[in-house]
């Protein structure tokens, strides 16, 4: 087997990617646990319909973008974006007064919306942050947009309702935007093409811009036109790009040989800390599995007609579930087939469009990070709740009070120490030993030579008996050996590197 050369790349078990082999020791998917209410709605622009977008670190502050649509009667159709502002890591969120857009009834609104004031701005935009070295403080946050195209047609799975192409606005506070100049020729008319959770970053690991986008393929033995409703699966592609002009061929994602799931927003990201790898909330829809019946849901506001509008939203119901996939690939691996983000108790989160996450993963703190989901969408008490988790807590490699053990893959790295993430029980620990290529323990780092590792830290040097210094075996052919008793270890990278 190759070796992998890891450099000083933190190396997370949210897959399987340097797992060699486990003893007695398995993968484990951590569940994130609730930091209250973001926002909610409250103000006279927003209403049931509200839907989150995205959040992103505007530096010294983040900015939460939302759908506001109060869906109120039959001319009430297309809803505002919007956006609150947190100055204190993510704790609380205010929603500041813009004005941009001008009307007696709506006072004080946090619309936002093009330099000329227009709001033209609503799901599924969702602004992000462009990290490619050079960018233009004044183009640092860019949104994507989806738009009508008449007249477009170039593949056999066409969208009934025409084709749509992506339009791009930067904005200097995150608050006004404006169209970028020229524009891209990205139009595709497969079903509900950018329809949705487009997440679009600049990966530093590819060296170019990568775009995942929602699309629909089709059951096998189906396909026409007219009923691709029936038969289209909500999914996902992947394109690229050195200059956000021109565009690589879109290619769907795959999943291995795991049963195939409906996505309806993907949310894939680098995520910060280990950016070789994507992590995506992905929104799973399970479409026609009903949990509400219809008369709680007509008691809820769920089953109605407004104008033109007429739905049951609780014929179906979703939750978010853990994709990841590396640079460079078109494989989402489905590691964790179970739910993330779970609906929670009561029926009002067991709704068709509930519990769809944000995109963006963030820091909260050195030993936490957070993330964000729209909850009981179409309710009353529609609100973005902030989600807390373990930094790089994900999933972890799992030891039993009765113990085991895991032996990586082999490797080179770059750097003089090895940091850990982990965490024991009282009676529990972590020891490490280092091996050569065929697995033979080396001589002053064997197991014997590493004390017992208790407690629960984010970034804890692993140390021998003769010291934690390993530089010379940096540039080697290696595997470490984890053996661990009611312990979680959750990350690990070799620190020192120059």
């Amino acid at each position: 087997m190759e070796p992998v050369n890891i450099a000083n790349q933190r190396q997370l078990f949210v897959d399987r990617a340097m797992i060699g082999k486990m003893d007695g020791v398995a993968l484990k998917l951590h569940e994130p646990v609730s930091g209250g209410v973001a926002i909610r709605v409250d103000k006279p622009w927003e209403g049931p319909a509200n839907f989150g977008m995205s959040v992103i670190d505007a530096g010294d502050r983040l900015l939460m973008y939302y759908r506001a649509w109060p869906l109120r009667d039959k001319n009430d159709q297309d809803g505002v974006g919007c956006v609150a502002e947190s100055r204190d890591d993510g704790v609380t969120w205010t929603k500041p007064a813009l004005n941009f857009v001008r009307k007696p009834e709506w006072p004080d609104n946090n619309i936002i919306a093009t330099v000329d004031g227009k709001p033209r701005f609503s799901f599924p935009c969702a602004p992000w942050v462009d990290t490619r070295p050079g960018v233009p403080a004044t183009e640092r946050i860019k949104m994507i947009q989806s738009e009508p195209v008449s007249g477009e047609r170039h593949t056999a799975m066409r969208d009934p309702a025409g084709a749509k192409r992506l339009v791009f606005w930067a904005s200097t506070d995150g608050f006004s935007f404006r169209k970028l100049d020229p524009q891209p020729n990205m139009v595709s008319d497969l079903p509900n093409c950018f329809d949705g959770g487009n997440s679009l970053f600049w990966s530093d690991a590819e060296q170019q811009y990568v775009l995942y986008y929602r699309w629909c393929d089709v059951y096998p033995g189906k396909g026409k036109s007219k009923d691709w409703k029936l038969s289209c699966r909500r999914t996902i592609a992947r394109a690229t790009s050195k200059d956000l002009l021109h565009w690589s061929q879109s290619l769907p994602m795959t999943y291995g040989d795991t049963p195939r799931e409906q996505f309806y927003v993907n949310n894939t990201q680098p995520y910060f800390r280990a950016p070789h790898i994507y992590l995506a909330l992905a929104a799973r829809f399970m479409e026609g599995r009903r949990a509400v019946s219809r008369t709680q849901g007509a008691t809820a506001g769920l089953v109605k007609t407004i104008g033109s509008f007429k739905w049951d939203w609780t014929a179906d119901c979703s939750d978010a579930v853990l994709l990841t996939s590396r640079p460079g690939t078109t494989v989402y691996d489905r590691t964790f087939m179970q739910s993330f983000i779970r609906p929670g108790p009561g029926y009002g989160n067991w709704t068709s469009r509930s519990n769809y996450p944000l995109t963006g993963i963030l820091p909260a703190g050195k030993e936490r990070i957070q993330f964000f989901v729209s909850r009981r969408y179409l309710q009353a008490d529609w609100h973005i709740e902030r989600l807390l988790l373990r930094t790089d807590g994900f999933a972890s490699v799992n030891a039993p009070w009765a113990g085991g053990e895991m032996v990586t893959k082999p490797f080179t790295f770059a750097g003089s120490e090895l940091e850990i993430n982990y965490r024991t029980g009282a009676p529990g620990f972590v020891r490490v030993e280092i091996q050569d290529a065929t697995g033979k323990p080396i001589p002053g780092h064997m197991l014997a030579d590493c004390p017992e590792v208790i407690g629960d830290e984010i970034e804890r040097v692993v140390a021998w008996k003769s010291g934690a210094n390993v530089s010379q075996l940096a540039g080697k052919t290696l595997r470490l050996r984890f053996v661990m008793k009611d312990a979680d270890l959750y990350s690990f990278r070799f620190t020192g590197f120059e």
